[in-house]
């Protein structure tokens, strides 16, 4: 199977990476859409790496990646798809941290939209454990499926605006619930009036949870 291709910032100390933070995009997007995250999170965690992947398959519009086709969005279809994308980023994981001659444990997983999706779902089924899972506006895909394949039980991050249009809030509700009953400790901030995208807000959540995950 490819790996998946990468744009990297970092780290802010200048010095031989201590961690690597994998971003991934949502549909429609690639690796430059978050890669700005970076110097944002940079006082949080100055010795990490930060990688910004682009999804594995190209959107049927001409422009930007996704994960999966969501021509039909009805949770099988969803599931099937993640599960063909995760071993792209489960791989990724793998070799970026080898390549840096990295500890295996020495990573944490964003993501937007699609790609906090995938983060969540390849994130809870890695091992060794992420420091940190952090999702944004996103969705628990399979949650019946969690309890039997669970491989860890990483801090997770969720992050959702409540006018959000394209991925409802309640999405990351359900989350949060399926989360907590499987046993995975979760922080959830539900942010008023903000749609589907980032904010100050969120992205400052995002820092402390990073620096509590590398701490």
């Amino acid at each position: 199977m490819p790996t998946l291709e990468a744009i990297h910032w970092g780290p802010a100390s200048k010095a031989k990476p201590k961690q690597l933070i994998i971003l991934c995009h949502g549909l429609g997007a690639d690796a430059y859409d978050l890669i700005d995250l970076a110097p944002s999170w940079q006082h949080a965690c100055p010795d990490a790496l930060f990688a910004s992947v682009h999804a594995p398959f190209p959107h049927e519009s001409g422009f930007g990646r996704q994960w999966w086709n969501v021509g039909d969005r009805s949770p099988l279809i969803a599931e099937a798809g993640v599960r063909t994308a995760a071993p792209y980023l489960h791989g990724f994981i793998d070799a970026e941290l080898a390549r840096l001659a990295l500890p295996a444990e020495a990573y944490a997983i964003m993501g937007f939209s699609q790609g906090a999706m995938m983060a969540l779902f390849t994130g809870l089924r890695h091992l060794p454990a992420p420091r940190a899972i952090l999702a944004y506006s996103g969705a628990l895909i399979a949650p019946a499926s969690l309890a039997a394949e669970l491989k860890n039980r990483a801090p997770v991050l969720l992050v959702h605006g409540e006018s959000d249009e394209a991925v409802p809030v309640s999405r990351s509700r359900d989350a949060e619930a399926a989360l907590q009953a499987a046993g995975v400790p979760v922080e959830a901030h539900y942010i008023p009036r903000l749609g589907h995208g980032l904010d100050d807000t969120g992205i400052a959540l995002g820092a402390l949870a990073l620096q509590r995950g590398f701490s």
